[in-house]
């Protein structure tokens, strides 16, 4: 990815006169450049280039853009290519302003790309027949098992790594975590061996890392994880989050349970909000997670056991820090999620769901089941076991919210309860020598914040995103024009054939924002999403005739009595009439073709 930052520098600097007379004889004419359209055949210009406000227009076929957009039209580059074409030309270092990671990161990426196709091709074939029949005996279908990608790794040594080895692939395979170094001679081995495999995703559904579940007799621990790397942040990661999301959406609301297994049991039963943490703790990375998919309820739905109590303890002191609105499902003895599941079926769960407690009830009844008439002793163990969650609650509201319903629990003064409840102070740190700080590297200046695209551009992007083969049907050939850098850069990835995961996966947080609210307002496809593409196309044009009607009424102000007319002046108002035709052919494409007949969804 090119930082979107870049090209606008790149904009910035490109003398957009001097770029397109190399290719079209212009004149000056006021503050803008004329001459023939080199995009369609013509006697009499009306090709405008605007320096001032760096793009160009026709008048006659409707082309208009930037200097990157006429690379591309006229040379038949694409957007990547085209822009940096212009970043070598006005001396702006691309490959500097990168991220210094962004190459170890795409090898990371087609490390991890070949390993979860192997271990998924491996399960379905003969040697996988034990996997398979694992599965089944947990309930998973083959369906299911396909939609989350599982697979298997046999008990060999080499498999995957020779794999590696003739792609080219193990340097970036070590980084990955998915083979290690021989300790003795030359050579890998593979990290995961006689497991089954389950491809732990990002949210736009590329596979970043693994989980391996252990089949056999064979020794080792019963699950091994992938460790972290430049793909896989465990504290920003939540296991089916990709399956999840559209139901978490509509319900505005997610479970979170802790096993791999316990999310798809929860799926393959229809429970389909399901996730599962990746790691023993819950972060502010995983609420930002879950906010982005709009859950305003989370739902614990742990393990019956101890383990499975103590796990919402320490999952607390997160969830009240950040005032999430957090509830908590009581599992029978000796049950987890997924044997819950098998069991109950989905009614059996969605009950469990709604007679869920809030958290600060289930986490006093835990500590103090007495309440107030509970023993000196009691109260302060229970005040003990509070500590570590008042420890993450910040100082102002939340804070003391919380030490009020404890008050109010225990039977105590609630003042009193600060003081209790504040944790040992920590030692001090150690200060670093004045020498030490003044060796330590200036950071990097941030770049400037991704503005937030247009709504009915990332419209156009995320249909396109759908079904690429609604770019063809772009008559007005909106894809050269979209204003939003950041989309134009997505479109560019997803149609070049690096599909649709890798360019979300990619893009600045803004922009990933804006296609995944403009995907939820989709038809799901076929002639109704391309019907709405083809509206969003004219909306689109109608916003670049205005712009051009706009242009016109301008020039045309201070021009002199009817009579006295210049050509030009003459020119433009005859255009005018053409725009204004062309207006209202576009605004009568837009109605419904049938007098009393409803028209098809719309975009806002």
């Amino acid at each position: 990815m090119i930082p979107e930052h870049k090209i606008e520098e790149i904009l910035e600097r490109v003398d957009l006169v001097s770029l397109i007379s190399r290719h079209v004889e212009l004149k000056k004419a006021g503050r803008e450049y004329k001459g023939r359209c080199p995009f369609h055949q013509e006697k009499t210009p009306s090709f405008y280039v605007v320096p001032e406000k760096r793009f160009y227009f026709c008048h006659g076929c409707r082309a208009s853009g930037d200097a990157v957009s006429f690379v591309q039209r006229y040379l038949g580059k694409t957007f990547v290519d085209a822009v940096k074409d212009l970043a070598r030309e006005v001396g702006v270092d691309i490959e500097a302003a990168q991220d210094p990671t962004s190459r170890e990161r795409q090898q990371i990426k087609e490390a991890t790309d070949l390993a979860a196709e192997h271990f998924r091709s491996l399960l379905w074939q003969d040697e996988g027949r034990a996997a398979r029949t694992y599965l089944a005996n947990r309930g998973v279908s083959e369906e299911t098992a396909h939609a989350f990608g599982l697979g298997w790794t046999p008990n060999a040594w080499s498999l995957l790594a020779d794999k590696l080895t003739r792609s080219g692939m193990t340097e970036w395979a070590v980084k990955a975590g998915l083979v290690q170094r021989r300790n003795n001679g030359d050579g890998y081995y593979d990290f995961f061996r006689s497991r089954l495999m389950i491809p732990i995703r990002a949210p736009e559904g590329r596979p970043i890392a693994f989980g391996g579940r252990l089949m056999g007799a064979e020794e080792g621990p019963k699950y091994l994880n992938s460790k972290e790397s430049l793909l896989y942040n465990k504290s920003d990661t939540l296991y089916g989050m990709e399956q999840a999301r559209d139901e978490i959406r509509r319900r505005k609301a997610a479970i979170l349970v802790e096993g791999y297994f316990d999310c798809i049991g929860l799926h393959q039963v229809g429970v389909r909000h399901a996730v599962a943490l990746c790691s023993t703790a819950i972060t502010p990375g995983h609420l930002q997670l879950l906010r982005r998919a709009e859950a305003t309820q989370l739902v614990l739905l742990l393990d019956g056991d101890q383990a499975g109590l103590a796990a919402v303890e320490r999952l607390a002191g997160p969830l009240l820090a950040a005032g999430a609105a957090a509830r908590v499902a009581l599992l029978p003895q000796g049950d987890d999620p997924d044997t819950f599941a098998r069991r109950e079926g989905s009614d059996g769960v969605e009950r469990l769901i709604h007679s869920a407690q809030p958290l600060t009830s289930h986490i006093f009844a835990s500590v103090l089941p007495q309440g107030a008439q509970a023993s000196f002793e009691e109260k302060m163990a229970a005040l003990e076991r509070l500590k570590p969650m008042a420890a993450q609650l910040p100082l102002g509201l939340v804070r003391s919210a919380f030490l009020n319903a404890v008050g109010a629990h225990f039977g105590l003064p609630a003042g009193d309860l600060e003081s209790a409840l504040r944790p040992a102070k920590p030692a001090p740190k150690p200060v670093q020598p004045p020498a030490a700080s003044a060796q330590r590297p200036a950071a990097a200046p941030r770049p400037a914040p991704v503005r937030p695209p247009d709504t009915m551009e990332a419209l156009y992007v995320a249909a396109a995103l759908r079904e690429p083969r609604l770019v063809t049907r772009d008559s007005f050939r909106i894809c050269d024009e979209l204003s939003h850098t950041g989309l134009r850069m997505v479109l560019a990835q997803a149609t070049s054939g690096q599909g649709t995961e890798d360019a979300l996966f990619d893009a600045a947080e803004p922009v990933k924002r804006a296609i995944e609210v403009a995907l939820r307002q989709l038809p799901e496809g076929g002639a109704a999403l391309e019907t709405f593409f083809l509206t969003v196309c004219r909306k689109l044009m109608l916003r670049r005739i205005d712009e051009q009607l706009n242009y016109i009424e301008k020039a045309t102000k201070q021009a002199p009595g009817a009579y006295d007319l210049t050509e030009e002046t003459r020119r433009l108002l005859a255009q005018r009439i053409e725009l204004l035709a062309l207006k209202k052919r576009v605004q009568d494409e837009l109605r419904p073709s049938v007098p009393g007949t409803k028209a098809p969804m719309q975009p806002v």
